[in-house]
């Protein structure tokens, strides 16, 4: 039996051990985990699951992801059938930020925009994947107008978990067994290669890929330690415990230590943006992109609700960055959506077997605005959160606290 199998094993039979003694009480959801995946629709008009880029919905690539919204993700124990489906709602109409129904717009792509609009509800006229301090064209922002500012200003707290940080220095490489807390820094670069020891714990190959366009609390000066322009890479910035390694993600969840507000980046593989070099599970394509997603999701989901932290009134999002084009058509239009999933003891209720599948036009701005709202971090809301419809109609009644 694999390493990834058996991880999974664990921890989805500590999950339905966990599951039966659930009940959703009427306090407001307290802890947030938000899982970022990249660059695939939700459903898409061409090709759906033929060539170049496939959608995510009802694809046979990602069996756990489509068990989670058709009502078939369940477990058997001790004879009982646990449903974990009866906790999901998902979007049916989520899309890419600025996109209309003629795709008229101006166009939020790539990655990073789309991040940073996650953070800050505005692109703030970036258009491409830079690192924040590039030499030519870095993207560093210097604003507190944004989530994490916020947070912090409100006394709540953030962590930003990332595949592949803060690794150990071996051989002229890198080894997959993560730095002491003492060594961490602030992943301001993006890297990638392959270890000389050791192997990833979803995908089981050696490479690794850390980008700094998916991490979007780095690109903003008072989120990632620079002072009066100059970036500070070492251990000794501040901020270098908001970021850690994925890693630790199992301890703190374990000791009930994570943040109120939880954003888990994987790597560029199993976040379904980068094929592996030698395909997944037989696959390969974006079929391979899908299934790698799938898989880490299967694992960390279940290990996420298994914990304190989500059972006393957590929510996980499973997200996507942006929409993608297939054979030249137009990404901007409303025929591509986004995936968005909700998964909570408060999310709305089953519509007979199925998760409800919400028809509200959603956008990143949504997410931002509800988090606002979630965690009491005032107004205004952030740029085009303003403008956008909050995430209630993805949970029940009373879920999301209203502003009197």
């Amino acid at each position: 039996m694999s390493h990834v199998r058996r991880v999974r094993i664990l921890v989805t039979t500590v999950l339905f051990m966990a599951l039966p003694g659930l009940a959703a009480r009427a306090d407001n959801i307290k802890k947030i985990f938000v899982i970022a995946m990249e660059n695939h629709n939700w459903t898409q008009p061409v090709n759906p699951f033929g060539p170049g880029v496939q959608q995510v919905f009802q694809n046979p690539s990602a069996p756990f992801i489509n068990s989670l919204v058709n009502g078939s993700a369940v477990a058997v124990l001790n004879g009982s059938v646990v449903h974990i489906s009866t906790q999901v709602a998902y979007a049916a109409a989520y899309h890419n930020a600025l996109a209309t129904p003629a795709g008229s717009s101006t166009h939020i792509h790539p990655s990073e925009p789309n991040y940073l609009w996650a953070e800050a509800g505005t692109n703030f006229g970036v258009f491409n994947d830079n690192d924040p301090f590039k030499a030519v064209g870095g993207t560093n922002q210097n604003t507190d107008q944004h989530s994490a500012a916020f947070l912090t200003n409100a006394g709540k707290t953030w962590r930003s978990y990332q595949e592949d940080i803060d690794l150990t220095p071996s051989g002229g490489g890198l080894a997959n067994f993560p730095l002491p807390r003492e060594e961490w820094t602030v992943p301001l670069s993006s890297f990638s290669g392959n270890f000389v020891s050791g192997v990833n714990a979803y995908n089981g190959s050696t490479q690794y890929n850390y980008a700094a366009k998916h991490n979007p609390q780095v690109f903003f000066s008072d989120t990632n330690g620079t002072v009066n322009g100059v970036p500070d890479f070492t251990p000794s910035n501040p901020l270098s415990q908001n970021y850690a390694p994925l890693q630790q993600l199992a301890a703190d969840l374990e000791n009930n230590t994570v943040a109120d507000y939880n954003w888990i980046t994987p790597n560029q593989f199993n976040d379904m943006h980068t094929a592996l070099t030698a395909g997944f599970q037989g696959l390969t394509g974006d079929a391979a992109n899908i299934a790698q997603g799938d898989n880490f999701l299967s694992i960390v989901v279940p290990m996420i609700m298994a914990s304190d932290a989500y059972k006393d009134h957590g929510a996980i999002i499973i997200w996507w960055d942006e929409s993608e084009s297939n054979a030249g058509e137009n990404q901007d239009d409303f025929s591509h959506t986004i995936g968005e999933i909700v998964i909570s003891q408060h999310a709305h209720e089953n519509v007979g077997v199925m998760p409800y599948a919400s028809p509200v036009d959603f956008t990143h701005s949504s997410d931002l605005r509800t988090m606002q709202e979630i965690f009491d971090l005032g107004e205004p809301f952030l740029q085009d959160a303003a403008n956008a419809s909050d995430l209630s109609d993805l949970f029940g009644p009373g879920a999301i606290p209203k502003k009197p």
